[in-house]
């Protein structure tokens, strides 16, 4: 498969590297500020982003560039109509926006909050302890997460997911609250609370803690890789689903609707 790569970064490098092991072909990579990307162009250009992917070949795309440009990005890419995967987190709020767009082009995306295989294997652990855990009336939860001092949004897309999981199983907490607490929480309250510091690729942890212990679940990722050999098979899986007629074009994605 011939893909674009939009954003040249760590993770768009790393992208790179799996598409090939893959036996995908890379035809252009594209950055604003990454001087070894094949194609440079100014941030918010979006005519030279279309532009460059067009001209390139490229039969899907992945875009990991970052949160403050990824809608505009999004905007410019749909209506090319080639299946489109997003990495960029830190745009939940634009799901609604991003879908009806997309049915208005005719263009496919699918994002993930986390694209590695594990992670979405966690989600579904999470969820099912949070079931069982919930029964419990005595067992509170609460969730943390970890990242490198590079990372641009705070609380990850991944971490946001794993605090929907738990509200699927406690139904009782129906506010999620990111900030720090300047008083007593709130019983209806799930704190998801995060950290910064240093190169780490990404820690997640739940943890269910009662009068007697505390039990808790970690998903730690030792590198980017996990992220993005998902992406790329995630594409993989996007343009067959839409040649097969299995998935319909005009429609935003998530992970459960490939696997």
């Amino acid at each position: 498969m011939k893909i674009a790569l939009v954003g040249y970064g760590k993770m768009g490098h790393m992208v790179e590297q799996c598409a090939k092991r893959a036996g995908h072909e890379v035809v252009v990579t594209i950055d604003t500020v990454s001087e070894d990307a094949m194609v440079k162009i100014t941030s918010g250009d979006t005519e030279a982003l279309t532009r460059a992917v067009k001209s390139s070949g490229a039969e899907g795309i992945i875009e990991f560039s970052h949160p403050s440009v990824v809608i505009e990005n999004i905007k410019a890419l749909l209506p090319l109509g080639l299946p489109l995967i997003v990495g960029t987190t830190g745009w939940n709020d634009k799901h609604k926006e991003i879908a009806d767009y997309a049915a208005k082009v005719g263009g496919t995306i699918m994002t993930a909050g986390n694209f590695s295989i594990g992670v979405n294997m966690f989600y579904k652990i999470v969820e099912e302890a949070a079931k069982i855990m919930a029964e419990f009336k005595d067992y509170d939860v609460a969730t943390w997460e970890l990242h490198h001092n590079q990372k641009a949004d705070s609380p990850s897309g991944t971490a946001l997911e794993i605090a929907k999981r738990v509200q699927a199983g406690y139904k009782n907490k129906t506010e999620i609250v990111t900030d720090a607490f300047h008083e007593r929480p709130s019983a209806n309250q799930l704190h998801v609370s995060s950290t910064r510091c240093g190169n780490v690729p990404g820690t997640h942890k739940v943890f269910f803690d009662g009068t007697a212990d505390t039990i808790e679940l970690t998903h730690t990722a030792r590198s980017r890789e996990g992220f993005a050999v998902g992406a790329v098979d995630c594409l993989s899986r996007l343009s067959s689903a839409l040649k097969t007629g299995k998935l319909a074009p005009g429609n935003l994605y998530a992970w459960d609707d490939l696997y």
